[in-house]
């Protein structure tokens, strides 16, 4: 074992995972294999005489997950890039870069640990168990950013993983790491066994692999939708986002919203969705009504009975007394108030709902750890957004229309969450919007990604998904994780389709990320080992 050899080794299972990961098309079972050049990495490593076996096994895959996260999310630079100078934005992007990869590899870095004081499927055991913890805690966590989620590496493939209507994408990152665990015991049977047990191993990979895929395929090919169908537009402006702010007034924007979806709206169309922060001006909740802009959406919606318009919003609410976290006090006229990234809900009547963006990009829109990491706000300030923060609601919600229908309203990032899309699903809705502005990335796949993933939230909740991007990709994704209808990038366009609605609950909405809840615990309990074995029972 040599570091030359171990480096081209972590870089290999980098250079697999990239090539598996969205937006390539038909490679994702790739991810079945990539991570056993990086086991095999590890092998080495813990077999040597050399010291510090630890550091070097921590620094081997700090490589591979650093390379991989980097190779696969390098788009985040082009938003910070476009507030700061190439140094800076280089400097700020190393956190995102960095951060995933600093997670997975502790994975890592316990299992080899465990290894030491345990048999080896006990130690896989809690390799699988820390992997899947880590992740759940880079979704829960104020830092979340749970983008590089391994069950997400299927979206392009979504074919392949039907049954994540049970599991969840947390169910595909299970699957990922039993089969390289599988693949690395069949490539060290292949060195080591002879006759039929050098093919044992590979026997049950092969199982492992095609019996999840053959049934995601019969319930692919099987599936059919309850014909409940609703006519909806969705729009993509497409207003450049650093014009969008102050470029342009937000009556001409509406008017672009308004041309672009009297162009294929129809009398029977009820929903008409345009894209998050599609009204750029700060309105005041309660005095909604008298905005002039909402007028003109009033006036827009009158020419169809039956519509109902969900739009972006920046809004602001104020209280007389400090009611929430993230309240600000403003002193001319000394109340506090919370300003929002805001989906809002239109009709031909006076009522009016709201949603409130609730899981906040970390350091854009919301400051993480604001006591301890108080310090830093300067650096936060560097990524162009608001390190005072957006406020925030603490729990998903459902919009109804006049005519009943419930609809999950989901901003941007939002759409990341499974299980927080599952209890809007769970309470009623019956179909998704997602409304988003993915321009701050340029023409990368950050956009693609973005979309892609979103066919798992379809696949999930079994409900029809329509997106609409300021700029980006909009689209209609039906319950099977098809993508219908998409636009161009960079092109205003509407597109219209007949949805259907469901009301179904599948397994996964009604139970949630269970998977990712069990293996933390165990994660726990596979942690505790290692300093019980250590200087309790002292095993040598």
């Amino acid at each position: 074992m040599n570091l030359k050899n171990t480096t081209l080794l972590a870089l290999s299972s980098a250079f697999l995972m990239w090539l598996a990961w969205p937006p390539i098309p038909y490679t994702a079972p790739l991810l079945l294999i990539g991570m056993v050049p990086l086991l095999i990495a590890i092998k080495q490593t813990s077999s040597s005489e050399k010291e510090k076996k630890g550091k070097r096994v921590f620094l081997t895959a700090g490589l591979t997950f650093l390379v991989w996260n980097t190779a696969c999310i390098y788009w985040v630079y082009n938003a910070i890039s476009a507030y700061n100078n190439a140094f800076v934005a280089f400097l700020i992007s190393l956190i995102p870069y960095g951060l995933g990869a600093l997670l997975m590899t502790f994975a890592f870095w316990l299992y080899y640990r465990l290894s030491r004081y345990a048999s080896k499927w006990m130690a896989y055991a809690g390799l699988i168990s820390f992997w899947i913890s880590m992740e759940y805690l880079h979704q829960t966590w104020d830092l979340a950013f749970p983008w590089m989620t391994l069950g997400n590496g299927f979206a392009a493939s979504h074919q392949l993983i039907q049954w994540y209507e049970y599991t969840g994408i947390y169910g595909g990152s299970l699957w990922i790491l039993i089969s390289n665990i599988l693949a690395f015991e069949a490539y060290q049977a292949f060195k080591i066994q002879k006759g039929y047990l050098k093919f044992r191993p590979l026997i049950i990979l092969g199982l492992v692999i095609l019996i999840p895929i053959t049934a995601s395929l019969i319930r692919y090919s099987g599936y059919e939708e309850k014909v409940v169908p609703v006519n909806v537009v969705t729009v993509q402006p497409n207003i450049d986002p650093y014009q969008k702010l102050g470029g342009i007034s937000s009556q001409e924007q509406i008017r672009t919203l308004t041309r672009l979806s009297d162009s294929i709206g129809q009398p029977n169309t009820e929903y008409f969705i345009w894209p998050e922060t599609a009204i750029p001006n700060y309105s005041d909740e309660e005095r909604v009504r008298s905005n002039p802009d909402f007028i003109q959406l009033q006036d827009f919606l009158s020419k169809y009975k039956n519509g109902t318009l969900i739009t972006g919003i920046e809004s602001i609410k104020r209280y007389n007394d400090l009611q929430t976290i993230s309240a600000k006090f403003d002193e001319n006229s000394g109340v506090y108030y919370d300003n929002f990234n805001t989906a809002m809900q239109v009709e031909n009547s006076a009522n009016v709902q709201f949603y409130h963006k609730s899981k906040l990009v970390p350091g854009v829109e919301k400051m993480p750890f604001p006591n301890a990491l108080a310090f830093l706000k300067p650096v936060f300030a560097q990524l162009g957004g608001t390190v005072s923060g957006w406020g925030w609601q603490e729990n998903p919600a459902v919009m109804y229309a006049q005519s009943g229908i419930g609809v999950a309203p989901v901003i941007c990032y939002e759409s990341l969450w499974g299980d927080w899309i599952g209890k809007s699903v769970k309470e009623g809705a019956q179909f998704i919007a997602i409304i988003t502005n993915d321009g701050w990335w340029g023409n990368t796949s950050g956009k693609d990604q973005h979309l892609l993933y979103a066919k798992l939230r379809a696949i999930e909740t079994r409900r029809w998904v329509v997106r609409s991007a300021n700029t980006g990709i909009s689209g209609f994704i039906d319950q099977k994780g098809d993508l219908v209808k998409q636009s161009k990038w960079w092109v205003p366009t509407a597109l219209k389709a007949d949805i259907n609605l469901n009301s179904d609950l599948t397994f996964y909405v009604e139970n949630g990320d269970l998977i990712a809840k069990l293996f933390s615990l165990t994660a726990l309990l596979f942690a505790l080992i290692i300093p019980y074995k250590k200087w309790v029972k002292k095993t040598p």
